[in-house]
């Protein structure tokens, strides 16, 4: 059956998903888990952990989740979006940065917020 959101994913993300989902199921048979097992260990149904095992993308990110924490790899969930890994982000923040910086003046009495400085 195919997923309603098929449609308005982009193909590399539903070819990421698919591995993920393949990834985790070599990582359940390696532990000789069974399928009954992490489903009632994650909370979730037997349903759902096939449809994850599929990588299909209506199943929810908690849900995923979940799942890599029973398996015991769920440490590199926090290092996805991590700010030192967003090399595109943090060089469009560089050249963003003021060329200079104003130091806020003193008010002056006239209502003139010209710095001391400048007289």
């Amino acid at each position: 059956m195919s997923s309603p959101f098929c449609g308005t994913i982009p193909l590399p993300v539903l070819r990421h998903l698919r591995k993920l989902g393949a990834d985790i199921r070599d990582a359940r048979r390696r532990r000789r888990l069974r399928a009954v097992t992490v489903a009632d260990r994650a909370l979730i149904s037997r349903t759902t952990l096939h449809r994850i095992e599929k990588g299909e993308p209506g199943v929810s990110m908690g849900n995923y989740a979940t799942v890599l924490f029973v398996l015991g790899l769920h440490d590199p969930i926090a290092e996805l979006a991590d700010r030192s890994r967003d090399h595109l982000g943090l060089d469009l923040l560089e050249e963003r940065l003021p060329q200079r910086v104003r130091v806020p003046g003193t008010r002056r009495p006239g209502g003139s917020s010209r710095s001391m400085d400048e007289d």
